[in-house]
């Protein structure tokens, strides 16, 4: 299941009075709760025999993207390229490969920036601006929040 999907499901349980839904696709499960507050994306690694054995869910609330802001607010002025998911940063196609993009880069729209890797599923994030890379701020390899400032470009 891709981003954009998972996106179109979110948006569907928010202009909608549905409170949960939940999408097996193969061995990907994703379950979306709506609250007030929070929007809970979980996604279990493996069937659990009992919801105790379950990791817990992933949860990103309004107020957890505040941490993000002040970070960014810190950053270099420009166009920031934030994350859309929960996940885990990659710079490179592979460890052997060289990163998808430096500082200094010049990206057009579309152009392949990194890749976040959740559910066990590869995510290309692509460039949503014409520029220059002007500051990479995330970590190959390291876990990035929903929201979390990837890329500065000018």
């Amino acid at each position: 299941m891709d981003i954009r999907s998972i996106r179109k499901l979110i948006e569907i349980v928010e202009q909608s009075d549905i409170a949960e839904i939940e999408i097996k696709e193969g061995e990907h499960n994703i379950r979306i709760s709506r609250s007030k507050e929070q929007v809970i994306v979980s996604a279990p690694m493996a069937a659990a025999p009992a919801p105790v054995a379950a990791p817990a869910p992933v949860t990103a609330a309004p107020s957890a993207t505040a941490p993000v802001a002040e970070a960014a607010s810190s950053e270099a002025n420009g166009h920031k390229v934030t994350s859309p998911m929960v996940g885990t940063f990659y710079s490179a196609p592979s460890p052997d490969a060289g990163p998808f993009v430096k500082v200094g880069d010049k990206v057009s729209e579309g152009d392949t920036l990194c890749i976040i890797e959740a559910m066990k599923i590869m995510n290309p994030i692509e460039s949503d601006k014409i520029g220059t890379v002007k500051q990479i701020v995330a970590v190959n390899g390291e876990p990035v929040e929903f929201g979390q400032t990837l890329f500065v470009i000018e």
